[in-house]
């Protein structure tokens, strides 16, 4: 072993203060960068896991959501038909009152052109008697007088 020593040059000593300063300088390197990065790797890691987590539960949300806005659309666009509907309905009802009301007013007016005319024909007629007597009243009158003559 000593020839191995001497063909090598082989110091203990050196050869131990070579270990303490690598001990050293890995130490040293462990404590300054190898610690933080590690530590900075750490929280990357919980920061991409959280944002994984986000992303997943923005995605449920996101389903969720558009589950209740399908619904909103699907239960406005009903209502939208039922009162459509119920318009519709009542709009109808609103016509039939209407030509109701309008047939019961023509017939009304009917009525009341019916008596106005009746009226006046009875008034024609009751004129017309009035100006026959007095025509005959005159004619007699006349003859009358004539005869008299």
């Amino acid at each position: 072993m000593e020839e191995f020593i001497e063909t090598f040059h082989i110091d203990w000593m050196l050869m131990l203060a070579q270990t303490i300063n690598f001990g050293l300088v890995f130490l040293a390197l462990y404590m300054l960068a190898a610690k933080p990065l590690k530590k900075l790797i750490k929280e990357r890691t919980e920061e991409i896991t959280k944002g994984l987590l986000d992303a997943k539960t923005n995605k449920e949300t996101l389903q969720a959501t558009k589950q209740e806005y399908d619904d909103a659309i699907r239960q406005a666009r009903a209502e939208a038909q039922t009162i459509f509907e119920t318009s519709k309905t009542e709009a109808m009802a609103k016509k039939n009152e209407m030509l109701e009301q309008a047939k019961t007013e023509v017939a009304t007016m009917i009525e009341n052109g019916k008596k106005t005319l009746e009226a006046e024909k009875t008034k024609m007629v009751n004129e017309a008697k009035n100006e026959v007597a007095s025509l005959v009243i005159q004619a007699t009158e006349k003859v009358l007088q004539e005869k008299s003559k």
